[in-house]
């Protein structure tokens, strides 16, 4: 069952036809209300299959959610919320948000770098000071 609008995840919007919502009947609170409608949402996405993604996109997405999916396929659950519209736009969010950080590219790697020797000469000349003024807090020595 499709419902709604595509998904936008940065500069990449993954059309409606490949999200798979489903909605079924939440648990916890809400009376006779939540014994008759169905407000939980459960949103899917064939990660492996969707071409929207692009392969850099998707083999980092598939990297990176390797615990999540099951045989490829992305799957978000919702029912904080006692409205399935609501529902299902916090389902929208999580998904974007899942696949966002999924498939930014990889951080910068660090560029070891050192002390200069003015720094190394400052931060032995404090400790010296704190050392004195440690050792000037004792009792004189006994003589």
């Amino acid at each position: 069952m499709t419902a709604g609008e595509g998904l936008t995840v940065g500069s990449v919007t993954v059309p409606a036809d490949a999200l798979v919502w489903r909605f079924s009947r939440s648990s916890g609170p809400g009376g006779q209300h939540v014994n008759t409608s169905d407000t939980r949402v459960s949103l899917s996405l064939d990660v492996a299959a969707c071409a929207a993604l692009g392969s850099t996109r998707r083999a980092r997405a598939l990297e990176r959610l390797s615990g999540r999916l099951v045989d490829g396929v992305l799957t978000v659950s919702v029912q904080t919320h006692r409205s399935q519209v609501r529902n299902r736009a916090e389902a929208r969010e999580r998904m974007a948000a899942l696949l966002a950080e999924a498939m930014a590219p990889p951080a910068r790697e660090r560029r070891a770098t050192r002390p200069s020797r003015g720094a190394k000469r400052r931060r032995l000349d404090a400790k010296r000071r704190r050392g004195e003024i440690k050792r000037a807090r004792s009792r004189p020595p006994m003589e």
